[in-house]
């Protein structure tokens, strides 16, 4: 995913090969259009399969569509590939390419990837997830909005929709991203679906080794974050420094424990990122990090308050999916906002030119 200094392929399966600590690892079938699936196949030799947990997630055609740069492949609802009546079709197709790729012949829970707006509404998509289930190719279903962040309304109307098949859903969330994922957890509690966190690093300034100035690699995905984030993002992580001690958690199991606070957070996934420079740390070290992070939920209500006010993040950025300011046409990530995203917003008290505009 070009995320810091590319790692050697053993060192890789090694920090991907789950165990005691560690027992959940989740792919997507597009990342390294299958690469991803084919290394953690390889982590996977001689695991017990009733020892680990495997998410997995499809929703970007890279074996008909054709990649558009930093965009990505198009999703398979992209009317230019296929119609209706081919999406389970797909949903098939592609999952059993994955399961084949990481050797197994289920995932423990299958994830709709970063799905456009047919994707978060069509009663056919998720018949065509409900029949993945059905057939044993998947013990749970989740939906995984992205890659950026927004998408609220869309999945709050989405979990109201098909609630009843999804068990999971992966959203952005850590202290210095609060919003806009919290404005969705009440509707998860809800819908019965738990929550995966994902970017719990805040693009690795939580492990503590990405300093004011960092050089990031070209064609790292974090360059495209706006200038100055790691100095802005640097010293609000230096308030929350103490609350850490206190807790005698580490930066990284500050911002776990923080997600892990909230209802419905149930797991966390941060990105574990080998950096370059002299003060990077190891990455095996980040994983062992993230192994030592107790199961219990340490942060009480004051501390999980404080942080979320240090870290506070509301109108930072543009977000994806149903925006109020958003003209013209769908586009694969964004669109305008329909009467179904209104009426949501309503039945959960977001509104949407208050609570999903950017404002600086």
């Amino acid at each position: 995913m070009h995320f810091g200094e590319p790692l050697e392929e053993q060192r890789l399966i090694a920090l991907l090969r789950p165990d005691a600590e560690i027992d959940t690892v989740i792919t997507a079938d597009v990342y390294g259009a299958g690469e991803a699936d084919r290394l953690l196949g390889l982590a996977l030799a001689g695991v017990a399969r009733e020892s680990v947990c495997i998410v997995g997630a499809v929703g970007h055609d890279f074996y008909t569509g054709e990649r558009s740069g930093a965009k990505g492949y198009p999703r398979f609802t992209d009317p230019a590939l296929r119609g209706p009546e081919s999406y389970g079709d797909y949903l098939r197709m592609a999952t059993e390419r994955s399961l084949e790729r990481c050797g197994l012949d289920r995932f423990d829970v299958l994830m709709l990837h970063n799905p456009d707006r047919i994707g978060y509404t069509s009663e056919t998509v998720w018949q065509g997830m409900a029949a993945l289930r059905e057939q044993g190719l998947t013990h749970r279903l989740g939906v995984a909005p992205g890659p950026a962040n927004g998408f609220t309304l869309d999945l709050i109307d989405c979990f109201e929709r098909f609630g009843s098949l999804i068990d999971w859903a992966m959203l952005i969330l850590n202290p210095l991203e609060p919003w806009p994922g919290e404005l969705s957890l009440g509707a998860a509690s809800a819908a019965g679906v738990s929550v995966i966190a994902r970017v719990v690093d805040y693009g690795g300034v939580f492990h503590d080794d990405v300093a004011a100035g960092h050089a990031f690699r070209a064609g790292d995905h974090r360059c495209f974050r706006p200038a100055g984030w790691v100095e802005q993002a640097r010293e609000r992580l230096e308030l929350m420094r103490p609350i850490a001690q206190r807790n005698g958690l580490t930066m990284l199991q500050l911002a776990c424990a923080w997600d892990l606070a909230h209802a419905p957070v149930a797991c966390v996934a941060p990105t574990l990122i080998q950096e370059s420079g002299p003060a990077a740390r190891p990455v095996e070290d980040k994983r062992a990090e993230l192994a030592a992070l107790s199961r219990t939920r340490p942060l009480g209500e004051a501390d999980v308050a404080l942080i979320r006010s240090l870290g506070d993040n509301t109108g930072a950025m543009a977000l994806k999916g149903a925006a109020p300011d958003h003209d013209g046409d769908d586009l694969p990530d964004r669109w305008s906002l329909r009467e179904e995203h209104l009426a949501a917003a309503a039945r959960w008290k977001i509104d949407p030119e208050r609570d999903l505009l950017p404002t600086h």
